[in-house]
C-alpha cells in the first residue's frame, strides 16, 4: 500500500469528503484530543493511509489509488447510504482510526432503516485511547439521526466487552456464506 506523508493538516473545506462533515455529532468531535480530528472520508484519503489502518482488521489488497478513489466514487455516488468517517492526526494529516455505517432501507418497520456499522480501526500505535469508542458514537449518531430504528453490527467473541461499552446488547446470531475464490469481476 503505498502512501504518502503529508507536512501540515488539510482542513474539511479543502477537501473532496463523501458526506458533509456536519453529520458526525459535534459531542463527538469535542471529546478528541487537540491534536485529533474527525471526519467523513474524503477522496485523496488513500494516500493518508486509509487502507493501512483497515489491514489491522484483516488482510487488505491494495487495488491502487485509481480504484480505491472509483470506489469512493461509487459510494458517495449512493446518496444517504454510506458514511464513511476518520479520525485525522493533525500533526501528520495521517489516518488513525476509520469506521463505516451504512444504511439499509427496509420494507419493515413501516420502511424503516437499518444502520450497520462496519470495518472499525483504530492504528495499533493509537489503541486505548478511546479512539475506537468515539468512531462508534459518531456511526451510531450518523444512524440515529438518518432515522434508523436501530444500529447493529458483527464482531468477534472478544470484541464483546468493548461493544457492550459502547452501549450494544448482545442479540442473535451471526451466520456467513463467503462466495468461492473468483478470477473475474463481479457479474452484476
Amino acid at each position: 500500500m503505498t502512501t504518502q506523508l503529508s507536512q501540515s493538516f488539510t482542513p474539511d473545506n479543502q477537501l473532496d469528503l463523501m458526506f458533509p462533515s456536519e453529520y458526525i455529532p459535534e459531542d463527538v468531535k469535542t471529546q478528541l484530543h487537540s491534536s485529533l480530528h474527525v471526519r467523513p472520508l474524503a477522496s485523496t484519503d488513500y494516500r493518508r493511509g486509509h487502507l493501512n489502518i483497515l489491514s489491522v482488521l484483516t488482510v487488505v489488497t491494495d487495488p491502487g489509488e485509481d480504484a480505491w478513489v472509483a470506489q469512493f466514487n461509487a459510494m458517495r455516488a449512493a446518496p444517504k447510504t454510506y458514511y464513511s468517517i476518520v479520525i485525522v492526526d493533525k500533526a501528520t494529516d495521517r489516518i488513525v482510526a476509520v469506521g463505516c455505517v451504512f444504511i439499509e432501507r427496509k420494507f419493515l418497520r413501516g420502511l424503516g432503516s437499518v444502520g450497520h456499522i462496519e470495518d472499525i480501526a483504530v492504528d495499533k500505535n493509537q489503541q486505548g485511547k478511546k479512539l475506537g469508542l468515539r468512531v462508534i458514537q459518531a456511526l451510531t449518531g450518523i444512524s440515529e439521526n438518518s432515522g434508523c430504528y436501530k444500529t447493529i453490527l458483527n464482531c468477534s467473541d472478544h470484541n464483546i466487552p468493548f461493544y457492550e461499552k459502547c452501549g450494544f446488547e448482545k442479540k442473535e446470531n451471526e451466520m456467513a456464506k463467503y462466495a468461492p475464490q473468483r478470477s473475474q469481476t463481479p457479474k452484476l
